[in-house]
């Protein structure tokens, strides 16, 4: 017969079969993969429970065997044996069985419900699965086995996502996303080309209104960035790829990898390269703070990309990170790629900068990388690009976070400065039924839980997503041809009224400091004074101080709003002219030097507060806090020395930057001086002209001496 399964036709299958037993990526993958069948077949065998909430028992069971019926499929036509097909087959009949006689289930939140789960988008995933499992075993059903799960289980699914729900089907969302990838799916494995043509070009056919290929053209940035950042991006990659490789292999006359440009890879790199060094993605917007790109999108994609674009380095050192490869032809491809390598050295994309929005005009995300001798990567990100919310779809899933001008930075493989992420436990039943937590509203989205500035202790666009989605930054330099000193700055306007912001963060390689310091320059213009907070958040403890400060003799919150409720007084100081705090993170030491002007105050402080169901994560925080209208918080953050308490081994645990000085700021340019316990000084100025005015002369004058340099930024 003609019929050949979605993913892995029957002669790639007996190419993988070579792998079986071996060390390679793909013997190890397909070892992992037959273990974990056998083991969850022989616990639970063949087992359709009825409705149960997020996260419940119920829950976790339909979704397990969605994922376990798609691996069961690539088994049984890699190993030919006989138990994957059958442990398919009665799994599919059981759910044809029952699925005509079920209601729909509750529905928790806005989301329309499906019959198996309590939202339309678990829904669209069961199908997707269940449907690359079933083509997997279509060749040796029975046209009676076909008829009753095609007619009892697949086109009643279909029949709901495109009849029942159809004002949710042509959304272009993540959501959406699914939903035609999934009847795209399922209309190849049971041979409906019409539902394939409803996935493909949106119920009206027009390509434009709804459907897959509108889905590429409209979701992403020119740069491929999604909007809702990179925790919501990387959840996209799997219903494009397992679309895409079956619209390939079934209808390969519309090159789906070449549409657009190639968008497919475009938004693929977008979202890997905001990897940091470790392989987790950064948490913009509402994000977990351990998603990574070994998730199965990332390494579904790590494999395709590699087969079907280029064979890229930078992919090989991903799968080696991932230890990792999709149990497909093309993962094969990437395997043995692996195998063959002699010298794979850790992944990195490099220093880069990403539009944001449809049009690429609505601001973005910049990343400043540096790698020295000893492979260490320094990363710096800044985002200052649209909100993150898609209110067009569903109001609950404003996923949006209201922290322009956010830095994050890592080196030495950990995050030092983060973000909070998400408010949430995933499928953790007994944590708000594994749905997001009241604390993401009240704390986790609020400005004060990022690493940005709140002006009077409030949020950034009255934490009003209508507001904030009619706002975004812009780019104000992004220079990085010098590996010994990068730049990047983003400005944002009226997030709060009356006020304007620009932060710009240099990377410096300077040969007497351990590695780079990031030089971080927030200037703040206003119409009227302010109260001034930066929070900086950090993991780790406390080691000194230059400064005096007094601890809080009873616990009390910092404020009763804007998340302010939510973090514990512990402490606090005044400082004048810098302050200087260092604390430990594993194995490392990290100083913060800042400028402060008169009344300036570092306040020490933990999440906690106002928490009574311990819902939060309690972690450290410092705010910076400064009165007055127009403000410079300059900053620098230097890494330094080594401590290994099984040895006993602490070395330069004082690092050498003592003081940070702003010594002239304009509308021309800022100038900051940084002083160390050496002797040494070093100054930096930074053009505060338009982007296109910045390569002309610049020249400051302070206290009699002159300073000149042309570009948006110079060592001077």
């Amino acid at each position: 017969m003609n019929y050949q399964p979605l993913l892995l036709n029957f002669d790639e299958a007996a190419e993988l079969r070579k792998d079986l037993g071996k060390e390679t990526l793909l013997g190890k993958a397909l070892a992992r993969d037959i273990a974990q069948v056998a083991a969850y077949a022989e616990e639970v065998g063949i087992e359709v429970p009825g409705h149960g909430e997020a996260g419940g028992y119920e829950h976790n069971r339909h979704k397990q065997n969605y994922i376990h019926m798609d691996i069961a499929g690539r088994l049984f036509l890699i190993t030919e044996d006989v138990k994957y097909r059958d442990y398919i087959v009665d799994m599919l009949t059981a759910y044809a069985n029952v699925y005509p006689t079920l209601e729909s289930n509750v529905s928790r939140d806005t989301n329309p419900p499906g019959r198996i789960f309590h939202q339309t988008l678990n829904e669209n995933m069961w199908m997707l699965y269940a449907s690359c499992a079933y083509s997997c075993v279509y060749h040796t059903l029975s046209d009676d086995q076909k008829s009753h799960i095609e007619n009892d289980l697949f086109k009643q699914m279909i029949d709901m996502f495109v009849v029942t729900y159809a004002h949710d089907f042509d959304i272009v969302h993540n959501h959406g996303l699914w939903a035609v990838a999934a009847v795209g799916i399922c209309g190849y494995a049971i041979n409906d080309q019409e539902s394939v043509d409803k996935a493909l070009y949106g119920l009206k056919l027009d390509k434009v209104s709804g459907g897959f290929l509108a889905q590429l053209d409209q979701l992403f940035s020119p740069d491929g960035y999604y909007m809702e950042g990179p925790y919501y991006h990387r959840f996209s990659l799997r219903p494009i790829y397992l679309f895409a490789e079956s619209i390939e292999r079934r209808q390969p006359e519309l090159k789906i990898y070449e549409h657009n440009d190639s968008v497919i890879k475009t938004t693929t790199y977008a979202v890997m390269s905001t990897a940091f060094p470790d392989g987790t993605l950064p948490a913009l917007n509402d994000s977990s703070k351990t998603i990574s790109i070994k998730d199965e999108g990332v390494i579904i994609a790590t494999s395709v990309c590699y087969d079907r674009y280029e064979k890229n380095e930078t992919l090989v050192s991903m799968a080696d990170h991932q230890d990792n490869v999709w149990v497909h032809a093309a993962g094969k491809t990437l395997s043995d790629a692996v195998d063959v390598a002699t010298d794979i050295k850790p992944f990195s994309w490099g220093s880069l900068f990403v539009t944001d929005g449809p049009k690429g005009d609505k601001g973005g995300l910049t990343i400043l990388r540096h790698r020295d001798e000893q492979d260490d990567d320094t990363m710096a990100l800044l985002w200052f690009g649209q909100h993150g919310s898609d209110h067009q779809y569903h109001s609950a899933l404003d996923h949006g976070h209201y922290d322009g001008l956010h830095l994050s930075v890592f080196n030495r493989g950990q995050e030092v400065l983060h973000d909070y992420g998400y408010g949430r436990w995933v499928n953790v039943e007994p944590k708000f039924g594994g749905r997001y937590i009241p604390e993401n509203k009240s704390y986790c989205k609020q400005t004060v839980s990022h690493n940005t500035v709140t002006v009077d202790q409030e949020t950034q666009n009255e934490f009003n997503t209508a507001i904030a989605e009619s706002r975004f930054g812009s780019k104000h330099f992004f220079k990085t041809e010098d590996a010994k000193l990068q730049g990047m700055s983003g400005k944002i306007s009226e997030y709060y009224a009356g006020t304007d912001m620009q932060r710009s963060v240099l990377l410096a390689d300077i040969e007497e400091f351990e590695k780079p310091l990031v030089i971080d320059v927030y200037r703040i213009k206003a119409d009227k004074e302010h109260s001034y907070d930066l929070p900086v958040h950090y993991k780790g403890q406390i080691m000194r101080t230059d400064f005096e400060y007094d601890l809080e003799p009873t616990l009390r919150p910092l404020g009763d709003k804007f998340g302010y409720q939510h973090l514990w007084n512990l402490g606090s100081g005044k400082v004048e002219g810098s302050s200087l705090v260092s604390w430990l993170h594993g194995s490392s030491y990290y100083s913060l030097i800042t400028t402060a002007a008169k009344e300036s105050e570092v306040i020490f402080t933990r999440t906690g507060a106002n928490d009574a169901d311990f819902n939060l994560r309690s972690e450290p925080a410092l705010i910076l806090r400064q009165s007055g209208q127009d403000h410079v918080f300059a900053s620098v953050l230097e890494t330094h020395g080594y401590f290994n308490e099984s040895i006993e081994a602490s070395i330069g645990a004082r690092g050498l930057v003592e003081t940070v000085k702003t010594l002239s700021d304009s509308d021309d340019a800022t100038l900051i001086e940084i002083n160390t316990t050496t002797g040494n000084v070093y100054r930096f100025a930074i053009s505060n002209r338009a982007e296109a005015e910045q390569d002309t002369a610049h020249e400051v004058t302070v206290d009699g001496a002159t300073y000149t340099w042309t570009g948006a930024f110079a060592r001077v």
